[in-house]
C-alpha cells in the first residue's frame, strides 16, 4: 500500500484528472456564453421553439429541471404549457414589453 518512488496514489490522480475533465466542460459552456452577452447562473431568459419567452434558472454545467443537449435544454415551457428545446436570449435583443412579459412567465423554482 505505499508509494513507490513519492507517486500519487492511483485514485488520487484519476479524481484529479475527472475535477479537471469537469472543470473544462463547465468553462466550455460558460466562456462561449458570457462573450456572446448571455447572462451567466441566476435568472436567465430563453425562448423556446415555439418562440414563447420566460426566465429560468440556467447554471452552465449543471441541469436540475432539464435535459442538456448541448447549447440547448429540454424543458417545460410555461406559457405554452408544452416540451421544447430552449435556448438563451439576449435582453438587449429584446424590447421592453418582451422583457416584462417574459419577466411574468417563470419556470418552475426550485425547493
Amino acid at each position: 500500500m505505499g508509494r513507490k518512488n513519492g507517486s500519487e496514489p492511483p485514485g488520487r490522480c484519476r479524481r484529479a484528472r475527472l475535477g479537471l475533465l469537469a472543470a473544462a466542460g463547465v468553462g466550455a459552456e460558460a466562456i462561449p456564453v458570457w462573450r456572446r452577452g448571455y447572462g451567466l447562473g441566476g435568472n436567465v431568459i430563453v425562448r423556446c421553439r415555439r418562440g414563447h419567452l420566460f426566465t429560468t434558472i440556467w447554471i452552465p454545467g449543471a441541469s436540475v429541471k432539464s435535459l442538456r443537449l448541448g447549447w440547448w435544454r429540454l424543458q417545460r415551457c410555461p406559457v405554452g404549457p408544452h416540451w421544447s428545446l430552449v435556448t438563451p436570449v439576449r435582453p438587449s435583443e429584446l424590447s421592453e414589453h418582451e422583457r416584462q412579459e417574459a419577466a411574468l412567465h417563470r419556470d418552475i423554482r426550485l425547493p
